[in-house]
This record gives C-alpha cells, sequence and structure tokens, in this order.
C-alpha cells in the first residue's frame, strides 16, 4: 500500500502531527521526479486496519489519495533565470521572479490588438500561406449539409413559434459555422456543455430532426419529458450535457468533467461553449481558474458576437475580447475567425490534441456575429441598426463562404443544393407534423426523477396542479393528465 501525497514537508509534517501519524509514515525520497505523485509507504499496523470498519479514523485517514499529474505550472520556464545574484532574483511560490529598479506599470491594453486565425477569405479563397489542418471531400460535405440543415430547421421552428405553435425559440443564424465545424473537430467521446445556440453540436452527433421536434413541441417523446423550454435539448447518449438558461453556469461543470476524465485517463476532453456576454460572470473567472489549476483538458468556446442580448461588448468589458483573459489565469488561447469554418476546425483540432495530451485548458475566442434576433422575445433592431445586420448577413454570412470553398473543389453544385434543400425541408415538415400530434407529457413528470421518494410538498404541488386542470381545463392540451 502507498500514501500518494503532495511534494510538501510542511503538508505532511502537518498531518501526522494531526493524525499522531509520526511513526506510521515514512516518507520516500523527495527528488523523484520520474514518475507524476510521490509514494509514502503504510506501515504494517495501518495496512492491517484495512477494511475493518471500526479501525480508528485517524487511521483511515492515512489512506486519502490526493494524486496529481506532473505540473505544467509557469516555474519551469522561470526557473531558468540565473540566480546567481540573489538581489537580482526572488525566490517566490510559483517560480523565480527577476527584480528591477524601473517602476514599470503593465498596461492595461496593448498596443496591437490580438491578432484573429483565419483560412479562409470573405469570398471563400483559401489565404496564401494558411496553415491549415486539411479537410478532405467527405468531411466538408457533411459540414456543409449539416450547415444548411440548421439553417433551415431555424427558418421553420422560428416560423412555427410565430404562428404560436411552439412558445420560444431561438437561432443559430450567423453562427452557423462554430457550430458544425468544432463538432467536426470532436470526438463523439468528448463532453460538451453547451450554452443554448450550438444545436448544430448535437445535430453532427446524431441527433435526429425528429427529436429536435419533439423537444420543442414538448410532447411525450421528448426525452426531457417536457420539463424544459424549447431550444434546451440534452442527450445522455450523445454526451450532450442539457441546455440550461442561467448563464455561464456550465463553464464550472465542464472543468469537473474533464478533470474527471483526466483521473480516469480518457482519451477525451471536455468542451464547453458560451458567448460574450458568459464571459461578464464570476462562473468565467471562477472555471478558467479552476482548470488552471487542475491543469484540466477542457476547451472553452466563447462565441463572440458583438451582443449580449442588447448590451454592446464595448459596455462589457474594456480588455481586448476574452481571449486576453486566458493568459491572466494561464491558460493557452487563440482568437479565431468565427465565420471561417477550416479555420475554426483547425483551431478545435488542435486545441483538443493539446488538451489531452498536455492535460491543458484552452480558451479559443470565435469573433463572430449574431444575425438573428436574440431570441423570439427581442427584437434587436431595437437596439442595434439594420444596416449593420445586413451586412454581416450578407457579406460575411459563414455558409456561403464555405459554398464557395467546397465549389471551388468541385465537390458541391447548385444541382446538389437544390435537392438537399427540399429534401431536408420536407423532413422537417413532416416530423413539425408528427411532434405536434404527439401526446403531451403526463402531469406526473413534472415530480419525478428528483426524489426517490418525494416530499409532501411536492404532493401537495401536484394535487393543486390538477385542481388548477379540472378547474380551467381550457388552458391546458386536452390530454394533459394522467
Amino acid at each position: 500500500m502507498a500514501l500518494c501525497m503532495r511534494k510538501s514537508p510542511k503538508l505532511i509534517n502537518l498531518l501526522k502531527y494531526r493524525m499522531g501519524l509520526f511513526d506510521m509514515i515514512t516518507p520516500c525520497s523527495w527528488n523523484s521526479t520520474s514518475s507524476h505523485h510521490q509514494e509514502f509507504p503504510v506501515k504494517a499496523p495501518i495496512a492491517h486496519n484495512l477494511g475493518n470498519p471500526d479501525a480508528d479514523l485517524s487511521v483511515k485517514a492515512t489512506l486519502f489519495s490526493a494524486c496529481r499529474f506532473k505540473s505544467t505550472k509557469p516555474e519551469k520556464q522561470l526557473n531558468s533565470l540565473n540566480d546567481a545574484d540573489d538581489n537580482k532574483v526572488l525566490d517566490f511560490p510559483g517560480g523565480k521572479v527577476r527584480f528591477s529598479p524601473k517602476m514599470t506599470y503593465i498596461s492595461e491594453s496593448p498596443e496591437e490588438r490580438t491578432q484573429c486565425y483565419r483560412v479562409l477569405d470573405d469570398n471563400g479563397q483559401l489565404i496564401l500561406g494558411s496553415n491549415l489542418v486539411q479537410v478532405g471531400e467527405e468531411l466538408a460535405v457533411k459540414m456543409y449539409t449539416d450547415m444548411i440543415t440548421l439553417q433551415i430547421m431555424d427558418t421553420l421552428f422560428y416560423e412555427a413559434q410565430r404562428q404560436g405553435r411552439i412558445s420560444f425559440y431561438l437561432t443559430t443564424i450567423g453562427e452557423e459555422a462554430i457550430n458544425i465545424a468544432t463538432a467536426a473537430a470532436l470526438t463523439a467521446d468528448d463532453h460538451v456543455f453547451p450554452q443554448y445556440r450550438e444545436p448544430g453540436v448535437l445535430l453532427w452527433r446524431g441527433f435526429t430532426l425528429q427529436e429536435f421536434a419533439n423537444q420543442c413541441f414538448v410532447n411525450k417523446a421528448d426525452h426531457g419529458k417536457g420539463r424544459q423550454m424549447p431550444v434546451h435539448y440534452g442527450s445522455n447518449k450523445h454526451n450532450y450535457f442539457t441546455v440550461s438558461s442561467t448563464i455561464a453556469t456550465q463553464l464550472p461543470h465542464a472543468v469537473g468533467a474533464a478533470y474527471a476524465l483526466k483521473m480516469d485517463r480518457k482519451d477525451a476532453c471536455a468542451v464547453t461553449y458560451f458567448g460574450d456576454g458568459g464571459s461578464s460572470e464570476g462562473d468565467f473567472h471562477a472555471a478558467l481558474n479552476f482548470a488552471a489549476v487542475l491543469e484540466a483538458p477542457v476547451i472553452f468556446i466563447c462565441r463572440n458576437n458583438g451582443w449580449a442580448i442588447s448590451t454592446p461588448t464595448s459596455d462589457q468589458f474594456r480588455s481586448d475580447g476574452v481571449v486576453v483573459r486566458g493568459s491572466a489565469y494561464g491558460v493557452r488561447s487563440i482568437r479565431v475567425d468565427g465565420n471561417d469554418a477550416l479555420a475554426i476546425y483547425g483551431a478545435v483540432h488542435a486545441a483538443r490534441k493539446m488538451a489531452i495530451t498536455e492535460h491543458r485548458p484552452i480558451l479559443i475566442e470565435a469573433l463572430t456575429y449574431r444575425v438573428g434576433h436574440h431570441s423570439t422575445s427581442d427584437d434587436s433592431t431595437k437596439y442595434r441598426p439594420v444596416d449593420e445586420i445586413e451586412w454581416w448577413k450578407w457579406a460575411r454570412d459563414p455558409v456561403t463562404r464555405f459554398r464557395k470553398w467546397i465549389e471551388s473543389k468541385y465537390w458541391w453544385s447548385s444541382e446538389a443544393e437544390s435537392e438537399f434543400r427540399s429534401s431536408v425541408r420536407q423532413q422537417l415538415l413532416h416530423a413539425i407534423q408528427v411532434a405536434e400530434k404527439a401526446e403531451k407529457p403526463p402531469v406526473a413528470d413534472i415530480f419525478t426523477d428528483v426524489y426517490d421518494v418525494p416530499p409532501s410538498n411536492l404532493h401537495e404541488q401536484e394535487k393543486l396542479l390538477r385542481e388548477t386542470i379540472r378547474r380551467h381545463p381550457r388552458d391546458y392540451p386536452s390530454d394533459f393528465q394522467g
């Protein structure tokens, strides 16, 4: 047996003092660097008590494990400083710091903004000298057809909401490349923690058009049993955690999942999405620090579309966007053209490899634009000019740009475009008809799946709800019972 602990003499002595273990734990050499953790042999009296439920608590406590993978702390770089003169270097926790006689403040903003990685220009042509991750015909065509499918799905569901057939909807118009290209660069084993504008990731993983329709129309076939607002999808089968309306709460969750994947030595990472508005939440800062300290294989993907509902980025932060925040927490970061599907694919493909093989978090800021309204509850023309919306819609559309590229490779044609769009539209219309006619989930489902034995207050709430339905039957679907 061995006790795994961090290399800290003070921690060891404190534990031995608190637990009365001075004669039980014998530290091994402090100088070993060949493994990811240090081991301390446990003496016979402790080993003898293993599995004994009556063993002393202090003995059990010695068996706790705090194993960590080999650190990638900045001290690896800082320790290279010449420390021959102690008056010039401060040996401080985290690494050596060089002294300076000059009083210099770090500038609040760089002289030049962080560059944005792109591969395709606005006309869908490859930029000379691009650092491109190769994409073959089969992959490229699937990426494009899924972007088209996402567009058509948004159009039909949005119209259904305007007709009063579903209660709520929000679109991904203008952000299709981020949805599909990021999904294409991941594997099915990677855990996705979405915000609410990433249904394309779920579409890429095999979530059917019927399943999308069932969720939006809140019927009995909905995996969430009708408990969520429309577009709040989730699928255990596809490692896609259920969408939550609260902003940025998914970020710390993703870090925790990534750390678990790392400890289990899985060949997978966690990926989480959020908007520029999400970066103003406390959970964003906690998650980045959490990920950096634990060296968790998680990819943070920020869809910086310029607007947090009606709040522009200029009213949210004074920093150079979101990308510069990564370095402050020790997180490797990159800024990418979010309307360039090839650039997004390449950035996420590289990020995934680094996250898993190097045990590190990665922050990707994708610059894009939300062409649609924030949701069906919003009218974006009240706070931003129509000309701005139209320019992004026609001049920088990510789907059109990618289509020009695959057509230049002779992988797509106008005939294929027309045929595919017609087919998807018919499939979606059929899925909507089926979903709309399906039975609603039973009332009882509202109160299940949380407690093994429901408490009295839930029984009381269920009783009151049933009484309300009986008193006002016209306000509820006729099949909303059971």
